[in-house]
């Protein structure tokens, strides 16, 4: 229903809608010569004003015209020095200490060339006058442009409905918010909550502090629908009873960071990482490998599985300083698909290289040819997958069709299109593995080594690496989100330990591999592993991050701890410990990280076998007979075909 305006109302409305389309339809340069002129002009009305307080009844036209120097000499000193200050570059709502300092130094310098003026011609003025031509002027310089911000912010809210919200909390954060708040057009801040009884009753910002129990209240005479959480420095767990309190009344809450915080002086855990991701992988991270990609890269049509993912988008950031031709973003979430094609088409950098969304399956065999053969794909980075181990261990034969049966459908298809090179992105899971996602990359990368002993065109390799830091579904993200919660982290295992790398450094190893890969030429597959020192105890990483975030490991010995590690037990599939190796003995390559492992695949017999039986379980839906074929082909897996399982 539209509100009922009665005719004042509706005139002030049009009045401030013509305002609003002039002052909007002024240019930057126009409305900073609106604010010099204001400054010219205030000057002679000022020295004009000392004039009548002076002489109120005994001033006179030849006084006035005696005075005529100093007039032209306020005026022209403070056009040239209001420009040189740059004052009216200041903008009305950010005027305040530093516009006002400025404006002090501008009457003074004013001021003294009016002193000139008076002891060379002669102005009528006593010394006193001069004292009182700066504070006439200083102050209105400043109520002018407090009148004129006034004035702007009533054109700006009328006829907008102004959102009503309370600041919990009157500290630092929570008097500087308001102060930030007070020239916004949409949004009134009707006042302040706050624990501390110290301040309690007290007025800040021409606001007052009330108690908590007070809330209801003003939401009711306010009409209040949102609450901004300023108190930072309160400790998480406090914080999160107070959000639970408030979102149980039905209020929209938000909190914020200190503005300490926000230039990195103090600790921030709900809004910023506590800390960058590679300073948990206790060592160094491999930095300035440079790929010897150019060739590899430039100039060529290169396709991205998964292109959405934390890896996948990652290898679509590095690869557009080679500057391909094209860039194929293949992904199956919708969602993730629109995310990175609107980051690389947004970039200044990506200017020549085109960005080519694809939704879709890697399973879709009809589909990916299509794509490989209409934008002739040169190189393919196969980073699509299922990687959760517990979603993929209820999920069997989900996790089986597109990480085995979708690398062979993208292998096949690669290599019937001519693609030069084809590369595996695997992981450590891989190795002897416990669950069924590490057994499905395992049996990827014998799709990979069969079709490179079988090719003849296309270099097939393959890129194996441990736990991405900040990738989704991994241990840094779950546990910020924790720690920011007040916890408690969640840990699987005591002893429990995993290799870590940043998602540079991965894509970085895969950009690497597709440049060594095509030195070695084809019918290698290639398997590359990067030094990644020693592997990390989870709980290490949950502690360090716990410290990182400014608090304490609850405890029995520290039972006033902050925040409490709870074991869970390791879940189904998971390994204590991870390996990157089957088999002992590495093979150096040019760059002193990054080696070459020789392991042994499976026959071309045995890998036709294991498809065909795989693709028969899946098509009945069959996840016992789905496992027990990688049983049979994967060294060191040990599923339980008997297990229940409950999806298939």
């Amino acid at each position: 229903m539209k509100p009922n305006f009665t005719k004042a109302q509706r005139l002030v409305t049009g009045i401030s809608s013509l305002l609003l389309r002039f002052f909007g339809a002024l240019s930057r340069v126009q409305k900073q010569a609106i604010l010099l002129l204001v400054d010219v002009t205030l000057a002679p009305i000022s020295l004009l004003l000392v004039y009548l307080f002076l002489f109120p009844t005994t001033i006179t036209l030849g006084m006035l015209k005696a005075g005529l120097a100093g007039f032209l000499v306020v005026s022209v000193i403070t056009g040239a020095l209001s420009i040189l200050l740059g004052i009216p570059k200041i903008k009305l709502k950010a005027y305040e200490t530093l516009g006002a300092l400025k404006t002090l130094v501008l009457a003074t310098i004013a001021a003294i060339g009016l002193e000139f003026v008076r002891k060379g011609l002669g102005t009528g003025l006593p010394v006193s006058g001069i004292f009182l031509f700066v504070l006439i002027f200083v102050l209105m310089m400043i109520s002018t442009r407090f009148l004129m911000l006034r004035m702007l912010l009533a054109v700006l809210r009328a006829g907008k409905v102004r959102r009503n919200v309370v600041i919990y909390g009157a500290g630092n954060t929570g008097t500087q918010l308001a102060a930030a708040l007070r020239a916004h057009e949409t949004i009134r801040v009707v006042g302040f909550v706050d624990d501390s009884p110290k301040v309690q009753g007290m007025t800040v910002l021409g606001l007052m502090v009330y108690e908590p129990s007070h809330l209801e209240r003003l939401v009711r005479k306010y009409d209040v629908d949102r609450v901004l959480l300023a108190m930072p420095s309160a400790p998480v767990v406090r914080q999160s009873a107070i959000v639970r309190d408030l979102v149980s009344k039905g209020l929209d809450v938000h909190t914020l960071p200190s503005f300490a915080q926000l230039v990195g002086t103090e600790i921030l855990v709900d809004s910023l990482e506590p800390v960058a991701p590679g300073s948990f992988l206790g060592r160094a991270p491999v930095a300035g490998l440079q790929p010897d990609a150019d060739t590899a890269y430039r100039e060529k049509s290169v396709m991205v599985t998964g292109a959405g993912g934390s890896v996948g988008s990652e290898l679509c950031r590095q690869l557009i300083r080679y500057k391909p031709k094209r860039i194929v973003l293949f992904e199956i979430s919708e969602i993730a698909l629109y995310t990175i094609d609107r980051e690389l088409s947004a970039r200044p950098d990506t200017s020549g290289i085109e960005i080519v969304p694809v939704l879709g399956s890697v399973t879709e065999s009809r589909l990916v040819r299509a794509v490989m053969a209409e934008h002739r794909v040169d190189v393919i980075l196969h980073s699509a997958a299922y990687k959760h181990v517990p979603l993929v261990e209820s999920n069997p034969i989900s996790g089986l069709v597109n990480n085995v049966l979708g690398t062979r459908t993208m292998a096949e298809a690669a290599m019937e299109e001519g693609v030069k090179r084809f590369i595996l992105i695997s992981t450590d899971k891989a190795v002897r593995p416990t669950n069924v996602m590490g057994a499905s990359k395992r049996m990827a990368e014998f799709v990979v080594q069969d079709m490179a002993r079988r090719a003849e065109m296309t270099d097939f390799s393959i890129v194996r690496f441990g736990n991405v830091l900040g990738s989704s579904g991994s241990v840094v993200p779950l546990f910020k989100d924790q720690i920011a919660k007040g916890g408690p982290v969640t840990l699987t295992h005591e002893d429990v330990t995993r290799y870590f790398m940043t998602i540079s450094e991965a894509a970085n190893l895969v950009l690497i591999a597709g440049g060594l890969s095509s030195s070695r030429g084809p019918h290698e597959g290639d398997l590359f592993v990067l030094d990644m020192g020693k592997p990390i105890r989870i709980r290490d990483l949950a502690e360090r991050m716990i410290f990182a975030a400014g608090y304490t490991v609850k405890s029995a010995e520290m039972p006033k701890g902050d925040i409490e590690i709870v074991v869970t037990g390791l879940r189904p599939g998971e390994k204590l410990h991870e390996e990157l190796l089957i088999a002992p003995g590495m093979l150096t390559t040019p760059h002193d990280k990054i080696l070459r492992a020789q392991e042994r695949g499976l026959t071309a017999v045995e890998m036709a076998s294991a498809l065909q039986e795989l693709r028969a379980a899946a098509a009945v839906g069959d996840a016992v007979a789905a496992r027990a074929v990688v049983e049979t082909y994967v060294e060191g897996f040990a599923g339980v075909t008997a297990a229940v399982v409950r999806r298939g």
